[in-house]
């Protein structure tokens, strides 16, 4: 039986190489020690609950000279469930929950009003720390907003005097029209009330600490809460 005749090979591609930006990502490293210090974290000392450990890493980070470490990432859903993410702004902290604040027909005010629940990530390069808290969210009442706006600098209140938030911008010239106006009337009216702006707090159900090791011995901590309070448990990095 003849063999018909084998089809010719295709040499091997020669192996391509990593784009520009992806030799950038790979010269980037993760807590340099010329900068970062990683310190030790030991979850047998942690207190009970985890708004005292979140209180103690704060100042811990603060101290430390972490670059705006009250910002943090509000991670919502949109009535289909799919996700969405944006960094805003801690507020307080107390036995309620991690408080923030926005404007009701945002995009994130609107996807909280359809589903109220909410996860916040906090992420402290300086120390390798990062924090996430997860839960319901419920609705401050509105002289609790308005205190919170008006405990805050003149640019917050013009800027939420000017409102529109998440809404389409015509022109960029509009913005700063508003905003002119904006700044104006806070000035002259500086305790003027806002009915859109809104104050939220997160109460968590579980909220879970990630302390960075160089040999990548990460600790992590989870506080989840139950009937009886709040539970912990390490898991695996």
């Amino acid at each position: 039986m003849i063999e018909p005749p084998s089809e010719p090979q295709s040499p091997a591609p020669a192996p391509s190489r990593p784009s520009a930006f992806v030799q950038v990502l790979r010269g980037l490293r993760v807590w340099d020690p010329q900068v970062s210090a990683l310190p030790p974290f030991d979850p047998a000392t942690a207190p009970a609950e985890p708004v005292s450990l979140f209180a103690a890493w704060f100042g811990e980070v603060v101290a430390a000279g972490e670059v705006e470490p009250h910002t943090m990432s509000l991670a919502t859903a949109d009535a289909e469930g799919r996700p969405d993410v944006r960094t805003v702004m801690l507020h307080d902290v107390d036995a309620r929950g991690w408080h923030f604040a926005s404007h009701t027909g945002s995009r994130k005010g609107r996807q909280l009003a359809a589903r109220p629940y909410a996860c916040l990530g906090f992420y402290w390069p300086l120390l390798g720390r990062q924090v996430r808290v997860r839960g319901p969210v419920t609705v401050e009442p509105a002289e609790v907003a308005h205190a919170d706006l008006h405990a805050r600098s003149t640019g917050a209140l013009a800027a939420a005097l000017v409102g529109h938030q998440s809404e389409v911008l015509p022109s960029y010239a509009e913005l700063e029209r508003a905003s002119e106006a904006a700044w104006a009337r806070a000035e002259r009216e500086p305790d003027v009330a806002v009915p859109s702006w809104t104050a939220y707090v997160v109460e968590p159900d579980e909220v879970e600490f990630f302390q960075g090791d160089t040999r990548r011995r990460h600790v992590r901590l989870d506080y989840r809460r139950e009937e009886g309070g709040w539970v912990t448990e390490l898991l695996w990095p």
